[in-house]
């Protein structure tokens, strides 16, 4: 028997391959579904199934164009949906065999009403693994309040007392040495406090997950799993619906966006198309040179999360700029969450736009010690913390202002147009990608500080507060 967990840093998202005796299962497989035809034939197997442990928030799952291109049927949960593809809607119980081995539907309403976890028995009855979906994480439990942007007449605390019932009743009486495994880990926003490992025997999540403690009431429960929850991402709502209604295959999406635009026609669909312009480079590179009006969002790091956070239409042209080679990278990731109107790429990058002596704009960037040299001049600069609040809340320069990227879409105009600011994130990722969005509204007093804060608290130049200051802004 192979279990491989197939995992997706950008996403925080696990993917399983399942295979017994020549037969496979897949459950929860991303967009693009090739790879896992490929290791299947690869291995001389059939894919049986693909199973769906739930309508997914988080990304937009391939399970429709799996089982398009292999035949395999797909299983979901119990549910009234009117979703626009052929599936299996597999009772509370019932199991579907996989070479000589065992796949047990366990219903577990509460992250979702249609959640379910997937037991897998070996030929000898033995419990082996749980595939948990986003029902239980390591070190935590999936949120209660998404589904509620879907049904109306669920309430998060109606989903929290599910979840409870589900977890006691259904989950912590299975055997304490079956090894568990989610959708998701640490840096998904599916919960709030997952560990960043990505498996574990479910007799130590009944030890260390608060979820699990037999302390709990329902109540105390519901209570402690609702606390400190965040708003879901706005795009949520949208990927649920293209994972119930259908999408375009991923081959239309490729096909779409893959094309090398010349820069006289990538300028001319930017101008007439009103296309977002993204730049998915490195900051640095975006810092040194960017077309006039480009967002920057690069693909080396939570990629996906930000794309979701701060596009708020999942149905606008895109227009890309990357390094050379990366192109279909940033089609495909784009298209994990839904943004499936990319229309082309700048061929040639962003030296070619040079070379065709086009408009270009730069963001000044200074090293620690040059912004350590002019705050000891003059301290009563502006500095703007873009981290989250959390993390502002822990440590911060004195006198930095907290203006988190996550609202800088219905919060930007509060910050003074013509002041000049000195912005700064944890590493410079989220910083550049602050001033970029700005910049296109037409802020240009903006200057980026390289390495973030880390590199702040590093240099010991600054004086830092633990204290939240009240923010009189801007």
């Amino acid at each position: 028997m192979i279990i491989e967990q197939l995992y997706t840093g950008c996403l925080a998202q696990g993917a399983y391959y399942i295979e017994d005796n020549g037969e496979v299962v897949i459950i929860d497989p991303l967009r693009e579904v090739q790879p896992y035809i490929n290791k299947a034939q690869k291995n001389e197997a059939t894919i049986k199934y693909v199973f769906e442990t739930h309508f997914h928030a988080d990304f937009v799952s391939g399970h429709i164009d799996l089982s398009a291109k292999t035949g395999a049927p797909i299983i979901i949960g119990p549910t009234e949906a009117q979703h626009s593809y052929q599936a299996i809607h597999a009772k509370d119980g019932q199991e579907f065999s996989l070479g000589k081995s065992t796949l047990r539907v366990i219903h577990t309403p509460g992250h979702t009403m249609e959640s379910i976890c997937i037991l897998l028995i070996d030929e000898k009855g033995k419990q082996k693994a749980l595939f948990t979906g986003d029902t239980l994480f390591i070190g935590d439990v999936g949120r209660p309040d998404l589904a509620q942007h879907i049904v109306n007449d669920l309430t998060q605390e109606i989903l929290a007392g599910h979840l409870f019932d589900s977890l006691r009743n259904k989950i912590m009486i299975l055997d304490d040495d079956i090894i568990v495994y989610p959708a998701h880990g640490a840096g998904s926003a599916c919960g709030k406090m997952m560990s960043k490992e990505t498996f574990d025997t479910l007799g130590n999540q009944k030890k260390f997950n608060y979820a699990l403690s037999t302390d709990l009431t329902k109540d105390m429960f519901i209570k402690e799993v609702l606390k400190g929850l965040m708003p879901p991402p706005g795009y949520f709502p949208k990927n649920v619906m293209m994972n119930i209604s259908g999408y375009d295959g991923i081959d239309t999406v490729l096909s779409r966006g893959n094309k090398a635009l010349h820069p006289d026609e990538f300028e001319f669909q930017a101008n007439e198309l009103h296309a977002l312009v993204l730049d998915t480079r490195h900051a640095s590179d975006f810092a040194n040179a960017h077309i006039p009006n480009a967002i920057n969002i690069g693909i080396d790091g939570s990629f996906a999360m930000w794309i979701g956070a701060l596009i708020p239409d999942i149905k606008q042209t895109i227009l890309i700029v990357a390094d050379s080679g990366r192109e279909e990278e940033v089609i495909t990731r784009l298209a994990r969450v839904g943004y499936d109107y990319a229309i082309g790429y700048l061929k040639g990058g962003m030296q070619s736009w040079i070379n065709e002596h086009k408009d270009i704009e730069t963001v000044q960037s200074l090293s620690v010690q040059e912004f350590a040299d002019i705050e000891q001049k003059n301290p009563s600069i502006a500095i703007l913390d873009v981290r989250k609040h959390s993390e502002y809340s822990s440590e911060h320069i004195v006198n930095a202002e907290n203006f988190p990227l996550d609202t800088i879409n219905e919060d930007y105009h509060q910050i003074n147009k013509e002041k000049e600011f000195f912005v700064h994130c944890a590493g410079g990722y989220r910083s550049m990608i602050f001033i970029s969005i700005l910049k296109a509204r037409g802020y240009h007093h903006l200057i980026n500080i390289d390495g973030g804060f880390n590199a702040i608290k590093e240099s010991k130049a600054f004086s830092l507060t633990e204290f939240v200051c009240p923010t009189t802004l801007l």
